[in-house]
């Protein structure tokens, strides 16, 4: 059952990865690139990034990730997003002119953006889906749980201030 669970869990996170990849992988068709060539690039990257993306969420669920907090996340995808497009790049071999130590360099930069994006919609989503899930998930019920005293912590501090 806590199989089962802990896909629940990754369900959001997985669908931002794979959405996120197909449009990136789709972008290349702006570069030029053959209309097969583009559609295996878009699913060489949405597989792998779905993959981390749906393992986020258990990271989540489990308690090794918090909600509300961008440093883990960061450094999380500064290691998922860089293996995400060297996988990409080893089956399509489209950009990766200055080796595989630069490429990863500035993949790791590019990270952070994405990162940046991904916790955003992540932390937009996820709640909702909770909401859905915690009656027959308990392990959806507790991240739920952390959810709202993560944004009673950030209400607290709001009314503080005034």
């Amino acid at each position: 059952m806590d199989g089962r669970h802990s896909i629940e869990l990754a369900l959001p996170g997985a669908s931002i990865g794979a959405v996120a990849g197909a449009m990136a992988g789709g972008l290349t068709l702006f570069a030029g690139v053959p209309t097969g060539m583009a559609a295996l690039s878009a699913l060489a990257l949405a597989v792998p990034l779905a993959l981390f993306g749906g393992l986020f969420g258990v990271l989540l669920g489990h308690g090794v990730l918090l909600p509300g907090t961008f440093g883990p996340a960061g450094l999380y995808w500064m290691a998922a997003f860089p293996l995400s497009r060297l996988l990409q790049e080893s089956l399509t071999g489209i950009g990766m002119t200055d080796g595989v130590l630069g490429f990863l360099v500035y993949q790791a930069m590019v990270a952070l953006g994405f990162a940046i994006g991904f916790v955003w919609l992540h932390e937009r989503l996820m709640p909702y889906w909770l909401l859905r899930r915690a009656g027959a998930n308990p392990r959806a019920k507790l991240l739920l749980g952390s959810y709202v005293r993560h944004a009673e912590a950030l209400r607290g501090r709001k009314g503080a201030k005034r």
